[in-house]
């Protein structure tokens, strides 16, 4: 039976909003015992009259503190995930709806797939194999000793089967952190490691352009997304550029993925959105809205890898938000997006 949205829910612009020549049709909320649904129909009145219905569903009801670093993986039917500060790394099954998680020892900011099975981490300032089966968890190396406050962040697997995983310092009150504390390492087949960058605040969203020419990267702090050369056979990145600066409405950057049509895809925390945004253009040009505010990265997965999957969080948010905000912590499934992305790259070792 549908109904419609509660009041909280009930927002101008929720939905997909191409940013020229667009017009707009209310938001349509639908709720059975089986899903949620958030409907949004956009007509674009350029020459091409396309039109498009976009389906937002909530689909891990389990709230996450901290949900970051979706990953899809195929052979399992899922996705896989992090509640940073649950310190836990999470799976979601496509097919069941279940949610099992492995807790581990510290908080977790990036989980990557291996092709022999199970997982690379890195978790605290350490990069590590998670056995899913056994919940063993085998450090590979430690790194940052010498600061102590500063954990590992998000992190993706290159092209060639790297790991590579950035850090920041955590804040040592609300809003209040030491800056440029942070780095990016890539982590190689042969259990090597090397530092990319150093001086970064919050190594954060990352991804290559489908040439593998290009490495994409987000510092949060600089509200931006930045390009920089990249050489597939080194692994090594050269020649910072800047591609995108989010406005002010836009808030923070976060996680980043890039589609089939090298297109990126950034989640913008404490603004409720995603945004797409052409990196040869430095244009954005679509918003995704979403019915909570902390959103924290996305991925492509499902049938086709037609479906994007959007993390979020409720840490962060005070007791009179989160009465406001029940979506706060889920993850959401869209749809409609008349795109698509990739597969996720193994890490190799």
């Amino acid at each position: 039976m549908s109904q419609g949205p509660p009041k909280s829910l009930r927002f101008v612009g929720f939905g997909v909003l191409p940013f020229t020549n667009s017009s707009f049709k209310l938001c349509r909320y639908e709720k059975t015992p089986e899903r949620e649904l958030f409907i949004q129909s956009v007509t674009d009145s350029s020459p091409q009259a396309m039109s498009s219905s976009i389906r937002i569903e909530p689909v891990v009801k389990e709230k996450n503190r901290m949900g970051e670093c979706p990953v899809w993986e195929e052979r399992e039917d899922a996705l896989v995930y992090v509640d940073i500060n649950s310190q836990k790394v999470c799976r979601w099954s496509a097919v069941t709806g279940e949610v099992q998680s492995v807790s581990v020892d510290a908080r977790v900011g990036s989980v990557a797939l291996r092709q022999c099975g199970g997982y690379a981490i890195a978790l605290g300032t350490r990069f590590a194999f998670l056995d899913w089966d056994t919940q063993a968890v085998t450090t590979i190396l430690e790194l940052e000793q010498d600061k102590p406050n500063n954990r590992f962040n998000d992190g993706k697997v290159d092209p060639k089967g790297r790991f590579f995983a950035g850090t920041m310092a955590e804040e040592t009150a609300p809003g209040v952190r030491a800056r440029r504390q942070g780095a990016l390492y890539t982590l190689f087949p042969d259990l090597s490691v090397i530092k990319q960058l150093d001086q970064v605040d919050i190594s954060n969203g990352l991804d290559w352009s489908l040439d593998h020419r290009t490495f994409f990267h987000i510092d949060s702090l600089a509200y931006a997304v930045h390009a920089f050369s990249y050489d597939v056979h080194t692994g090594k990145i050269a020649c910072p550029r800047f591609v995108y600066r989010l406005e002010e409405e836009e808030g923070m950057p976060d996680g980043m993925c890039i589609d089939a049509e090298g297109k990126l895809w950034v989640a913008c925390i404490d603004a409720g959105r995603v945004i797409r945004v052409d990196p040869e253009t430095g244009k954005r040009i679509q918003t995704v809205r979403l019915p909570t505010p902390r959103i924290t990265s996305c991925c492509f997965g499902g049938k086709d890898y037609a479906e994007l999957y959007v993390t979020s969080a409720y840490d962060g948010l005070d007791e009179a938000t989160l009465a406001k905000e029940p979506h706060a912590g889920e993850i959401f499934k869209i749809t409609g997006l008349g795109v698509k992305g990739i597969p996720q790259n193994f890490f190799a070792a």
